[in-house]
């Protein structure tokens, strides 16, 4: 349709249950961030926002090199909640939204989302009944969950200390699930285990 629709990817964590830099793991032949930003090239996403710290200057370096949009802020944002705020701002700004556009949530640390799933997410979404749609598999939820956008001003609403998760629970009635037939929407990476597990995924 004509409605524009915005990826965010929050990357401003410090990937301490990893002990190193995890979005700069390689997965194949390239890295992981790299990986997740690249699913979003798609003709009806109008741009990709990623978030960093501005301490993190390796990733910033990384994401210069693809067609995302950085957006680094002067305080580090202490929560994912705070990064997606942030991005955004920056939308607002840059597209000036309409309430009927919509945004694609998706953190930095899902590198399995397949590209085919992406398409059949946002085939669904053109028909959601609801404002929110979260993909579904093996009764679980996953992401990228998709909003429009005038859910933002019920997110910026919610009490400082809760995250995006809290609007989902509390408004069940503006949610819909789509089921999707790949475990890769539920796939994160948080530890050098679950690194190693992807690393095998890969390769087979």
């Amino acid at each position: 349709g004509n409605t524009q629709l915005f990826a965010v990817i929050p990357a401003a964590g410090q990937s301490r249950r990893m002990g190193r830099p995890k979005l700069l793991l390689p997965v194949g032949d390239r890295s992981l961030i790299s990986r997740v930003i690249e699913t979003f090239r798609h003709p009806e996403i109008a741009a990709t926002v990623v978030v960093t710290r501005q301490s993190d200057v390796d990733l910033q370096q990384e994401l210069a090199q693809t067609f995302a949009r950085v957006v680094t802020p002067d305080i580090d944002p202490p929560h994912m909640r705070d990064s997606i705020e942030l991005a955004l701002d920056e939308i607002e700004r840059t597209f000036r939204p309409l309430a009927t556009d919509g945004w694609i949530l998706c953190p930095a640390d899902h590198p399995l989302l397949d590209r085919d799933i992406l398409a059949e997410l946002l085939t669904a979404w053109q028909n959601s009944p609801t404002p929110i749609q979260v993909p579904v598999y093996g009764g679980k939820r996953g992401h990228p969950v998709f909003f429009r956008w005038e859910t933002v001003a019920d997110l910026r609403s919610l009490p400082g200390d809760v995250g995006v998760n809290a609007l989902l629970k509390q408004r069940p009635e503006l949610v819909t699930t789509v089921d999707v037939d790949d475990e890769g929407i539920l796939i994160d990476l948080d530890t050098p285990a679950d690194y190693d597990k992807l690393c095998r995924r890969w390769s087979s």
